[in-house]
């Protein structure tokens, strides 16, 4: 038995038998958007890219979905701040528009809290979501699938599958869905990780540049006038205070006067 949330007070109609063969190709959708999650190489794309592409495995592996979304949530200010980053298609993302920045409800909000999945047959009559649901069904999407994507004790996201007809998603779904979910996860955490790490890499980069400008602009003005080091970072400081612009790049211009100085001299 799967362990999810389903719609309170909603009684799907009964799910007809799957046949084997549905049953074979829908595992067979499944592995094979797990096995195209595991052939994800973190850094061979950016984030954007690679969410782009579990949004559109996660709609071809879970039954019953006519399209899905991936959310991400800031950690630094927790699920308030998640917004969707990739969908399948523009409708998903208004819809998770609607959800994370006007009504602040909906089923992916409800399964990042709950950490489970979380169903939804008809959003219109989901007393969990009274303003979220009515909205959507007036875009004409009816069934919701929420994932929870959580890596270790963190949940990072969310996989959103929605269907425009009632009771798309049974339990068949949710569990295809949440075998999905979990290598979904790892591979988004790690890209996340590995664009941090380059951001705090390209900064570090940066700031280590500038400090050998500011270095090189020092030397400079300390030939021409005779002064100490402090004397001269205090003087490029005032420019950079009085003239509004920021250190490195005052010491930037200053070097290359210099430089432009010396090859007339040469010239």
């Amino acid at each position: 038995m799967t362990d999810f949330d389903a719609q309170p007070g909603r009684t799907a109609p009964p799910q007809p038998e799957l046949s084997p063969t549905r049953r074979e190709a829908d595992e067979a959708e499944l592995y094979a958007g797990l096995s195209r999650v595991a052939g994800i190489v973190a850094g061979a794309q950016g984030v954007i890219d690679l969410l782009r592409d579990v949004a559109e495995f996660a709609a071809q592996a879970i039954p019953g979905a006519e399209g899905a979304g991936v959310a991400l949530i800031d950690p630094r200010h927790g699920i308030p701040s998640a917004q969707t980053w990739a969908a399948t298609e523009l409708l998903i993302r208004e819809i998770d528009t609607v959800q994370y920045q006007e009504m602040n409800e909906g089923p992916s909000i409800t399964c990042m809290q709950s950490r489970r999945p979380t169903v939804s047959g008809s959003m219109g009559s989901d007393s969990r979501w009274p303003h979220f649901g009515g909205r959507v069904a007036r875009m004409r999407m009816h069934s919701a699938l929420a994932l929870p994507l959580i890596v270790g004790d963190q949940v990072i996201g969310s996989i959103n599958a929605y269907a425009k007809s009632r009771d798309a998603f049974a339990e068949h779904a949710v569990r295809l869905g949440s075998q999905f979910a979990r290598p979904a996860a790892v591979a988004v955490y790690n890209a996340q990780l590995l664009a941090n790490a380059q951001e705090r890499t390209l900064r570090l980069q940066h700031a280590l540049d500038s400090r050998a400008v500011i270095d090189q602009a020092i030397g400079i003005l300390r030939s021409r006038s005779g002064s100490t080091a402090e004397q001269a970072f205090e003087r490029l400081t005032h420019i950079s205070q009085t003239e509004n612009i920021k250190l490195h790049i005052v010491a930037e211009r200053l070097v290359e006067e210099a430089v432009r100085r010396a090859r007339a001299r040469h010239r």
